[in-house]
């Protein structure tokens, strides 16, 4: 397929720029895959998700805490840096986007926001490879002196308290990510509590989602798109939990194409053919015509214009249903990104 193929238009002001008053307050497009496209997508409020989950269903989240990533400096020739974090490799190295006049070659000493310094000793591909020069670890130095990485489509001034506490989950555990795996930003524990008693389990996958979910498909042929690569975790707790909610004869239900990747690169590494713990990077990139090996829904917002999140949510959901249930979202208003409202596809009949 083209990435032309993926295009829709989208007017500005649809593209949030503020996050719903109350985390749930969002609106909720509810696709259904199994009806013929022109009658398969219904309008109704976020917490109208629960009344489509059912008993023995298994909800799996990503826990990565936002990290922020957003730091400014200076070289020692004074010109200004800014850093975007890409990646915490360890407590001294980090990978991180640089924006500067010049690129700071090998050996540069920076010195960020007045508090500590880095050495750049080298680079992987676009990305520089930074040395803390500290004795504290560079993920605190990050913790106490970074801002909130917003995306680039929030145009309007970063930093605002609120994003502290609105661009994170209330379940984020694990530091790491330098953008908010998006569709978890919509629950808040009263609704956690009232999905449990449904009887529907909670799972958690970490995925610690990077800048490069903001690289656009700049290729044609989608098929020559090389996808940016993340660190994910999934454990043993959350393989058995699968496993058990097939027994019982539940639903896998993904929140956020994170959670996706994640179980499915967790599937697709196993040597068994069947899911098991796996620890490490994926660059998995899913497109139609791929067969889903754990998924059958998903909880997502609503994604870019020619974005690998839309080519994934169009694999699972079919391309027609997608590109239709974009168009009715467009047609009436929802909101986009990451502040916006939500789309739950319903899993396939078989």
């Amino acid at each position: 397929m083209k990435r032309q193929d993926f295009f829709f238009h989208l007017p500005d002001e649809l593209i949030a720029q503020q996050p719903a008053a109350e985390r749930s307050g969002s609106r909720l497009l509810v696709l259904d895959p199994n009806a013929p496209v022109e009658s398969s997508v219904t309008d109704a409020q976020f917490p109208n998700l629960l009344d489509n989950l059912q008993p023995n269903d298994l909800l799996v989240f990503n826990n990565t805490k936002v990290i922020p990533a957003r730091l400014f400096g200076k070289k020692s020739s004074g010109g200004k840096v800014e850093l975007l974090i890409e990646r915490v490799v360890n407590e001294t190295t980090i990978l991180s986007h640089v924006r500067s006049s010049n690129s700071p070659k090998t050996g540069a000493i920076l010195t960020i926001e007045n508090a500590f310094d880095v050495e750049v000793t080298g680079r992987e591909g676009a990305l520089f490879v930074l040395n803390v020069l500290s004795e504290s670890s560079a993920l605190d130095l990050i913790e106490a002196h970074g801002h909130m990485p917003l995306p680039p489509y929030i145009e309007r001034a970063q930093d605002v308290e609120e994003d502290k506490e609105r661009y994170q989950t209330v379940y984020s555990a694990k530091p790491g990510a330098v953008a908010a795996p998006t569709a978890g930003l919509h629950f808040d524990e009263a609704f956690l509590e009232k999905i449990q008693a449904k009887g529907v389990t909670l799972g958690f996958v970490t995925l610690h989602v990077g800048a490069g979910t903001f690289k656009p498909v700049q290729v044609d042929n989608i098929a020559e798109h090389v996808m940016h690569s993340e660190y994910l975790e999934v454990d043993e707790t959350l393989v058995a939990q699968v496993k058990e909610a097939r027994a019982k004869g539940g639903r896998v239900i993904a929140v956020g194409t994170t959670s996706v990747r994640c179980l499915e690169s967790a599937t697709s590494f196993s040597p068994t053919g069947e899911i098991a713990p796996y620890q490490g990077n994926t660059d998995i990139f899913i497109t139609p015509g791929y067969k889903f090996k754990q998924i059958d829904g998903l909880l997502t917002n609503f994604h870019l214009p020619e974005s690998t999140l839309i080519m994934l949510v169009s694999a699972l959901a079919g391309y027609e249903h997608t590109m239709h249930a974009y168009q009715h979202a467009v047609e009436q208003k929802y909101r986009f990104f990451s502040y916006g409202d939500a789309m739950f596809i319903l899993p396939k009949k078989v």
